[in-house]
C-alpha cells in the first residue's frame, strides 16, 4: 500500500506540474483548459482504482 501511495503522489506531481506548465505557458489559460479537464479526468480515476485496489475492505 505505501508504494502504491508513493507511485500515485509521484503520478500526481507530474501531471499536475504538467498541467501548470501548459496552461502558464506559450498555450495560455484557454489553450491549456481542455487538458486540465483531461488531468483532472484522469486523477479523479487514478485516485478511485487506488482507493479500490488498496484501501476498500474486499468480501
Amino acid at each position: 500500500m505505501l508504494l502504491a501511495l508513493l507511485a500515485s503522489a509521484l503520478m500526481f506531481t507530474f501531471i499536475i506540474g504538467l498541467a501548470y506548465s501548459i496552461s502558464t505557458g506559450f498555450a495560455g489559460f484557454w489553450g491549456g483548459l481542455p487538458f486540465t479537464c483531461i488531468v483532472i479526468v484522469v486523477l479523479s480515476m487514478a485516485s478511485y482504482d487506488f482507493w479500490d485496489e488498496c484501501v476498500r475492505k474486499k468480501k
